[in-house]
């Protein structure tokens, strides 16, 4: 990091709420032609306007107008213009919290989320913070989810923005629900927000709304994709989503004026699944999102169940809505720049210490975790291993791998150094297992004793050992155990499909229609992968799909893996591992050395709902199978083992592979 750039995050630390500005670094960002706001900082402290139906916050800044008791975003003021959010758009359909939930068994009901009473819970110079409330009762049963709803609102003194955090509660007397998802969406002014950043390499115009309609558009296989056919932009001619752990800043420019738009979550602890669950960030609209729950790329896995009898309660956020501008002549691109170094400062200032709710623990009142995690695995070394790059997390209680899924309580996640030491800073009180999964390793890994982290602790768990999956010495293997089908051969996209930013793209997966190049590049049988002769990143489809035979018709695939034994054990057990990456109503069914025999060796039965293929993703929710192979089934030469996934009626079914490996029997120690 340069010292200019280090200079600037020292100045948007301080004027994080902060009285004074270091000098040097407004110079320094005007020099990268951007604008700090720090001038009025010093002139105006925060004020509140009450009206009749609106409550404002002002701090010379920004102006935010927010509707009252409802707590809907209806304006937001910034650097000339009158209001960021889309002014034809109702004002309830311009900022505000929703979410989706249903009865247990019952139908799913939208709800955008307004309260029915307001009140000012702090108001000074140098904070606002408004609190807008809905309360349940049996009265309500039906219409509306059985949850108290408490939606916060932030403002700070020299602050370019302001936050936003929820309080979720259940009490234990009111009926069950579920919960499919909750988010904060903000629907900006289409005339003027047209480019949307989301990563450095994942930047674009996107087309406007309109070109979704009859005439520019054609709806294709699912209801988010259309073919742009006559775009009102025609450079256009021809959603995204992101990892929790990547999921840090986004949003959208505008180039005229030079205006920027951007959410910053500076923590994952109020995200459900973990680091590797892909939330939604902003789409066509222009909509910008901060997803805190959903089903995307996991399905029903992720959707929390609360029972009648079941007390919960969770905050949500707080996140951060930031606003920067640049002068007319100069870079608007440089906006996300100044974006991402605005959210190192708010994750370096986590957990905030200005929230007023006491069921936001400030830094002091949380614990830390520290230690290394190392691996033992014979078959590759007689010592440990040191874990580099270990992901390791304290989530609720659960099995090996249960973080995947956990959707109601809090997680807190790190990775390890080069040496496998690991600190996990800033916990909630709470009863956690240590879990942990290893880039270059199968499995998961849970720490057996349960840790209980309260105010203030600093918990030292020493080493850590992770013992992956393995019975015996590895005979081959196919792909990478990253959890990701990334590294395998994933076509070039129907020319009439193709979106030009992932071309020559690391991403080059998020290409609509690529399901469909199965069928054309197999078109008179299956793929058949050779040990020691084919290469996975050239010769092993990404994915696992059906076989296109008609229109609205498929069949099921199956794949074969040559290889030659030199001996076989025929007394002995190999153990076969198939690690996927993500599965859709599939089922995948292993046969060895003959394929029409009528029960398979190993099924999984039918499994998923990940939908990563249609959505576009390379992972879904991390699934391990182990599989025992008598010696008998085997032969000295040549052997095939037959992966078949049957299952035919949509173009979505299969699944992706993030690793397979074959292992010979034990050998002694």
């Amino acid at each position: 990091m340069t010292s200019t750039l280090r200079r600037i995050i020292d100045c948007f630390s301080d004027c994080s709420g902060c009285k004074t500005c270091k000098g040097n670094a407004r110079q320094d960002m005007l020099n990268m032609n951007q604008d700090t706001n720090c001038a009025p900082m010093l002139t105006q402290g925060v004020r509140l306007h009450i009206q009749d139906r609106y409550v404002v916050m002002d701090n010379g800044i920004v102006q935010v107008s927010l509707s009252k008791p409802g707590g809907i975003v209806t304006g937001i003021r910034y650097n000339g213009i009158d209001n960021l959010l889309e002014v034809r758009n109702k004002e309830t359909n311009r900022g505000y919290w929703d979410l989706h939930w249903n009865e247990i068994g019952g139908k799913g009901i939208f709800d955008v989320i307004q309260g029915t009473s307001y009140r000012v819970i702090v108001e000074n110079e140098e904070q606002v913070e408004i609190s807008f409330t809905r309360t349940w009762n049996h009265s309500l049963e039906g219409k509306y989810i059985p949850l108290n709803i408490d939606k916060r609102f932030i403002m700070l003194r020299g602050s370019s923005g302001f936050y936003s955090y929820a309080i979720y509660e259940h009490f234990r007397e009111w009926p069950g629900f579920e919960l499919g998802e909750t988010r904060i969406t903000f629907k900006l002014r289409k005339d003027k927000f047209q480019y949307m950043a989301v990563a450095d390499n994942r930047q674009r115009y996107m087309p406007f709304p309109d070109d979704r309609s009859n005439g520019r558009g054609i709806p294709l296989a699912y209801p988010e994709a259309v073919l742009l056919v006559n775009p009102l932009d025609q450079r256009l001619t021809g959603e995204y989503s992101c990892e929790n752990k990547d999921l840090r800043v986004h949003g959208w420019i505008c180039f005229d004026p030079p205006v920027g738009f951007w959410q910053i979550t500076p923590s994952d602890e109020f995200r459900s699944g973990g680091p590797l669950k892909q939330n939604l960030s902003s789409h066509v609209g222009p909509t910008t999102l901060a997803m805190f729950l959903s089903s995307h790329y996991a399905g029903k896995y992720m959707v929390p169940q609360f029972e009648a009898g079941e007390p919960w309660k969770k905050v949500f956020g707080p996140i951060f809505m930031y606003f920067n501008s640049a002068a007319y002549g100069n870079d608007p691109l440089l906006l996300w720049e100044d974006a991402k170094i605005k959210m190192m400062v708010e994750v370096q200032s986590w957990p905030y210490s200005f929230p007023a709710s006491e069921d936001f623990p400030k830094s002091e009142q949380r614990g830390n975790a520290n230690g290394r995690i190392l691996i033992q695995d014979r078959y590759i070394s007689n010592d440990c291993v040191i874990a580099s790059g270990a992901y390791v997390g304290l989530a609720p209680p659960g099995d090996a791998g249960s973080w995947q899924m956990e959707s109601k309580n809090y997680q807190f996640w790190t990775q390890a150094n080069e040496n496998g030491f690991f600190s996990i800073r800033n916990i909630r009180p709470g009863d956690y297992n240590l879990y942990a999964w290893v880039p270059g390793f199968i499995g998961d890994y849970r720490h057996e004793a349960v840790i209980t982290i309260i105010s203030g602790c600093n918990i030292e768990m020493g080493d850590v050992i992770y013992e992956p999956p393995r019975d015996g010495p590895t005979l081959w293997e196919i792909g990478i155990p990253d959890r990701s089908a990334a590294e395998f051969y994933v076509p070039d996209p129907d020319p009439k499909y193709i979106n030009r930013l992932f071309v020559n793209h690391t991403d080059r997966f998020r290409q609509y229609g690529l399901w469909e190049r199965y069928t054309e590049l197999y078109p008179e049988g299956d793929l058949v992968y050779k040990i020691g002769v084919s290469d996975y990143r050239k010769d092993w489809f990404f994915a696992q799909v059906v076989r296109k035979i008609g229109d609205n018709a498929y069949q099921g695939t199956t794949w074969k893996i040559k290889f030659e034994l030199d001996n076989v054990d025929r007394n002995g057990i190999y153990k076969l591992r198939v690690a996927l990456a993500s599965a859709t109503l599939a089922e995948l069914q292993v046969r060895v050395n003959d394929p029409n025999s009528n029960r398979p060796l190993f099924t999984t039965g039918l499994i998923g709902r990940d939908n990563a293929i249609a959505r576009l993703g390379i992972h879904g929710i991390y699934k391990l199978y182990n599989v025992d192979i008598p010696g008998t089934r085997f032969v000295k030469g040549e052997n095939t083992i037959f992966l078949k996934q049957p299952r035919c009626n949509s173009p979505f079914q299969g699944f992706m592979y993030d690793y397979i490996r074959l292992e010979g029997p034990p050998t002694p120690c």
